[in-house]
């Protein structure tokens, strides 16, 4: 019967990161494309979509360790001067690579094919931090702090927004109204904003069957050696890619971009520099957005914020570089 449960446990999470990765391809989590949207238009709708996803894996959690479901809330990390060097690094490696970690798997799954260089660069740059940077041990800090007690009472005001966000859809539809109104509610889950928040949904889905996962963590795991769960991981970040792939062949998206030896070159250096930046926050762009920030870490707020202003800083220092040449 424990196998039946485990068994089952690993196929359900499996199908969770195969949805995000068919998320992916629609949603706005891409760091930089958020950021780019800010600089070159003037909106803020991928960052907001982000920022509703950490929203709505707070109210899961929050459900989750009410029922439960969760033995305790994921640790954060103290903030440190490693956590602003790391997200300056990690800013750094987005752009250089033109898409964050989710970004990069999108893109592979569009049929950009250098961006396999990139979880390549991650490993090598997991391989090799601890050579380059004497950082020490970042103090994990225990779940149950002021941090996650607000976060887990924010679960009556987000059970009512979420009512609010479908009061517009459902409430006061007719009968015979139904149908369009759930096929509405189906077109409008697959927009960008809508694919974010499944996004958020799939990862929470991941997090309370296997615990905190990321295929980043699966890299990092490859290059330390570690062996607990790596097989399980890797499982789910093939259905990851294998999502994003599909998502990518039904949205149209898929179009076989030949191979440049200079993309290959920006996407190998995009992942190190990434992996180091990761690895002294500690956590990446997913890591911090539908984690930490969830959970109102001051590091995962800060980590990100020094992100994306690296990110624009750098897009906007590209483009006056390229008006002037």
């Amino acid at each position: 019967m424990e196998m039946f449960v485990l068994s089952l446990t690993i196929v359900l999470a499996t199908l969770a990161a195969g949805a995000m990765g068919y998320a992916i391809q629609r949603g706005a989590t891409c760091a930089v494309a958020a950021v780019d949207e800010v600089v070159n238009n003037g909106s803020g709708k991928r960052l907001w979509a982000m920022l509703e996803a950490s929203l709505w894996v707070t109210l899961g959690l929050s459900l989750a360790q009410r029922l439960h479901w969760l033995d305790a809330l994921p640790s954060g990390y103290a903030l440190t001067p490693w956590t602003v060097l790391g997200a300056a690094l990690l800013g750094v490696g987005a752009w250089v690579n033109k898409a964050c970690v989710f970004g990069a798997v999108a893109r592979l799954g569009s049929g950009e094919w250098a961006y396999a260089a990139s979880p390549v660069g991650y490993w090598v740059g997991c391989l090799t931090v601890t050579q380059l940077f004497a950082m020490p041990v970042t103090p994990s800090l225990p779940s149950d702090t002021i941090m996650s007690i607000a976060a887990s009472g924010a679960l009556w005001p987000l059970l009512a927004l979420m009512v609010w966000r479908f009061y517009g859809i459902f409430w006061r539809k007719k009968l015979s109204e139904l149908p369009q109104a759930l096929g509405a509610a189906r077109m409008a889950l697959w927009k960008p904003h809508g694919a974010t928040i499944v996004i958020g949904f799939t990862f929470l889905a991941t997090i309370l069957l296997v615990g905190t996962w990321a295929y980043t963590d699966v890299l990092a795991q490859l290059a330390q050696g570690m062996r607990k769960n790596l097989a399980v991981g890797a499982l789910m970040a093939v259905a990851l890619l294998l999502g994003a792939i599909w998502g990518g062949y039904t949205s149209g998206r898929m179009r076989w971009a030949p191979v440049s030896v200079e993309m290959l070159c920006r996407c190998f250096v995009g992942g190190v520099l990434m992996a180091w930046g990761s690895l002294l926050i500690p956590g990446s762009n997913d890591g911090l957005i539908l984690i930490g920030m969830p959970l109102l870490w001051p590091y995962a707020w800060i980590g990100f914020f020094i992100m994306c202003i690296t990110v624009g800083v750098a897009q906007m220092s590209q483009a006056r570089w390229l008006a002037r040449a």
